[in-house]
C-alpha cells in the first residue's frame, strides 16, 4: 500500500511558478512510476508527466518545457516545478503511483493522493 499526499498548490499570477510536492509512505518511490494529473473545473482529469527510474520522463505537451519533475537525492518526495504558469494550467494537480512501467493513462495508476488546488491569475 502506498499513501501520497500532496502539497505546494495555491494562488499564483500568470507567468509565476510554483512547486508541488507528492510525499509517498509506505513505500519507496524507488520501485514505481509516479505521475502528476490534473483536473481542471467542468473537464476530465488530464495527464501532466510521469517519471520513473528507469524510463525518465514523459511531458504532456501543453506542459513541455515549462514543467519539471524531479526527486531530490534519497527523500521519498517527488516535486513537481511549474514556471511560466498559464491561467489555463489552474485545475486541482493530483500525484499518483504505480509499479512500473510508467504511463499516461489515468486508469492505470493504482494509488492517489487527495489533490491540491493550483489556480492562475490573469
Amino acid at each position: 500500500q502506498v499513501q501520497l499526499v500532496e502539497s505546494g498548490g495555491g494562488l499564483v499570477q500568470a507567468g509565476g511558478s510554483l512547486t508541488l510536492s507528492c510525499a509517498a509512505s509506505g513505500r519507496t518511490f524507488s520501485n514505481y512510476a509516479v505521475g502528476w494529473f490534473r483536473q481542471a473545473p467542468g473537464k476530465e482529469r488530464e495527464f501532466v508527466v510521469t517519471m520513473s527510474w528507469r524510463n525518465g520522463t514523459q511531458y504532456a505537451d501543453s506542459v513541455k518545457g515549462r514543467f519539471t519533475i524531479f526527486r531530490e537525492g534519497a527523500e521519498n518526495t517527488v516535486y513537481l516545478q511549474m514556471n511560466s504558469l498559464k491561467p489555463e494550467d489552474t485545475a486541482v494537480y493530483y500525484c499518483a503511483a504505480r509499479e512500473w512501467p510508467p504511463s499516461v493513462i489515468e486508469k492505470d495508476y493504482e494509488w492517489w493522493g487527495q489533490g491540491t488546488q493550483v489556480t492562475v491569475s490573469s
